[in-house]
């Protein structure tokens, strides 16, 4: 796999799917009003699809998916200026913005319900205050602004899982 660009926070961005072929979704708790799949950066020397499977679990506690695709590139964005300067003090470093490795997941667990869990793992703090199933056009509408052609490039690559 190529090396990310120079400047950019590694991370892994996670397109779980139901047997419904509706992707999962979750407003954040720091920003009200935006939804967002599943994100995480990726420890040294992790593997891009073990960061992803552990982001996963540590955000919404699902453990029962499998990988089913990914983007066969690294897919970046800026950080607005706000967000930059926040994340500076809350990282301790300064990222131009991140460059993320994206996979499809499909969930396998038997009841999405039971096994999804915002609190994730207890391992993090959690993000997202609540989650629901969406279609792609609800997930790119729902976006914080910045992350909108990300989610487009990323669905417009897995269209053929989503039908």
């Amino acid at each position: 796999m190529e090396a990310p660009p120079q400047g950019y926070r590694r991370n892994v961005g996670i397109c779980l799917i139901s047997s419904s072929k509706k992707i999962f979704s979750a407003s954040r708790l720091d920003i009200p009003n935006a939804w967002q799949m599943p994100q995480g950066g990726i420890d040294e020397g992790e593997d891009p699809k073990v960061a992803a499977l552990r982001e996963l679990k540590e955000e919404t506690g699902v453990s029962s998916a499998e990988i089913i695709a990914e983007v066969p590139y690294w897919v970046t964005y800026d950080f607005p200026t706000q967000v930059r300067e926040k994340l500076i003090h809350q990282w301790g470093s300064d990222w131009k913005g991140q460059a993320q490795k994206w996979f499809l997941l499909k969930f396998t667990g038997k009841e999405e319900e039971e096994e999804i869990n915002l609190l994730g793992d207890g391992t993090e703090k959690p993000e997202f205050g609540e989650w629901s199933w969406m279609t792609p056009e609800q997930i790119v509408e729902l976006a914080v602004d910045f992350k909108k052609p990300v989610y487009e490039k990323v669905l417009q690559v897995f269209t053929p899982y989503l039908h």
